[in-house]
């Protein structure tokens, strides 16, 4: 692997564990057994490295919503598409973990940031309207926008929130959790017939953290 490519993945490895604010180039050269001159060499400052990083996700996230706006999805593709969502987001959470600091101190980030938030909004639309229109769902259009828009409020603070209170938790009950949240955002919409998902993640996640609470 070439330096640069084992920079920023180191970088990107350290925001997730440290918190961004709390590493430094010194740390991520120490971590990588550079000198800080060679690091500089091919980042000119931690400034550079976010903006790096950032563009790989929002390349990948780009991708990734854009799928049900493209073209439907099916029902049971939907609810899978909520878990690629989450695990893209965690991969780079420590966007999310501290995201009005992080945008406060590097707002170049900001606009590129709210333009990601506009297109979680319209794939989460496109979702909801899959749904709506396989009879999947019964909403009016009101309770849809209102629902569409603690969708995006919960897939855009959930790894914030879940930190928050949990510090680290195993990533599949973080990203598990989020969904098993979002589908009980959208639980009291469905037919009795399409339950059997809901009812799945339900099961799968009490799986998940029955060890936890076993301890």
């Amino acid at each position: 692997m070439k330096t640069r490519d084992r920079i920023l993945q180191t970088s990107l490895a350290l925001f997730n564990l440290e918190g961004e604010a709390n590493t430094t180039t010194v740390d991520i050269a120490n971590e990588l057994d550079i000198s800080p001159g060679n690091l500089y060499y091919h980042f000119k400052g931690k400034d550079v490295l976010i903006a790096e990083l950032f563009t790989q996700y929002e390349q990948g996230i780009t991708e990734i919503l854009n799928a049900p706006i493209d073209r439907p999805l099916s029902v049971e593709d939907n609810w899978f598409y909520l878990y690629v969502v989450f695990e893209e987001m965690y991969n780079y959470r420590f966007l999310y973990r501290n995201l009005s600091d992080l945008l406060a101190r590097y707002p170049e980030l900001a606009r590129r940031f709210r333009r990601i938030v506009d297109l979680k909004h319209a794939a989460i639309t496109a979702f909801w309207q899959t749904l709506s229109d396989a009879a999947v769902v019964s909403t009016s259009e009101e309770e849809a926008e209102a629902l569409v828009d603690n969708m995006v409020l919960l897939l855009t603070y959930w790894l914030n929130y879940d930190h928050l209170l949990h510090e680290e938790r195993p990533p599949a009950l973080i990203i598990h959790k989020g969904v098993y949240q979002l589908m009980s955002m959208i639980a009291p919409y469905l037919g009795e017939q399409q339950r059997d998902f809901y009812e799945q993640v339900r099961s799968i996640y009490r799986n998940i953290i029955a060890p936890a609470a076993a301890k």
